[in-house]
């Protein structure tokens, strides 16, 4: 039986300004994608949303993801995407790829938001990846191709999270064949 079975999880992604919050970088898109029973959840129960910031973006930050200050013109201000992120990961387990980067932004936009930062047990492809095969490249377009799975549009939140949780059950079937027993 799969550890999976029974399980849901949500793979989350964001495209950002820059590389810290701290530096006021910001958050410009986020998406969530649910993992329900290993297998990626219906797509009318994931969702992504562009998030205006306070600032432009810079322009070494669209030629990565492509967003730009048009498309941010009109998106909703961090408060109202914390409210719809919050809900979208509930209690579950979150599936990210290097984590590390995207829970600074995610802590800063849910603080807009009023809200507290996530304390969700957090599941990281990148360090996963890095457990299962030591060497080679292991950026998501790399571990997507290593994989073979559906290519989809890199640098954009919706696809990244897709591809997250595409490439998170791969890594636990993998994982899985691994494990002689749990005892």
């Amino acid at each position: 039986m799969s550890l999976l079975a029974g399980a849901r999880l949500v793979a989350v992604d964001t495209e950002t300004t820059g590389f810290d919050p701290s530096a006021g970088h910001e958050l410009i898109e986020v998406a969530c994608v649910p993992i329900t029973d290993g297998a990626l959840g219906p797509s009318d129960q994931g969702w992504s949303s562009l998030v205006r910031p306070t600032r432009p973006i810079p322009a070494d930050a669209s030629r990565v993801h492509g967003i730009t200050d048009a498309m941010v013109a009109d998106a909703p201000a961090p408060d109202a995407v914390a409210a719809r992120l919050r809900r979208a990961c509930g209690d579950a387990p979150l599936v990210l790829h290097n984590a590390r980067f995207d829970l600074p932004f995610l802590a800063a936009l849910l603080r807009a938001g009023g809200y507290p930062p996530l304390s969700n047990p957090i599941i990281d492809t990148l360090g996963l990846a890095r457990g299962i095969m030591p060497g080679g490249e292991n950026s998501l377009v790399a571990l997507a191709q290593r994989f073979k799975l559906t290519p989809e549009t890199a640098h954009r939140a919706a696809s990244d999270a897709r591809t997250t949780a595409q490439l998170f059950l791969q890594l636990a079937t993998k994982w899985e064949s691994k494990v002689k027993s749990l005892a």
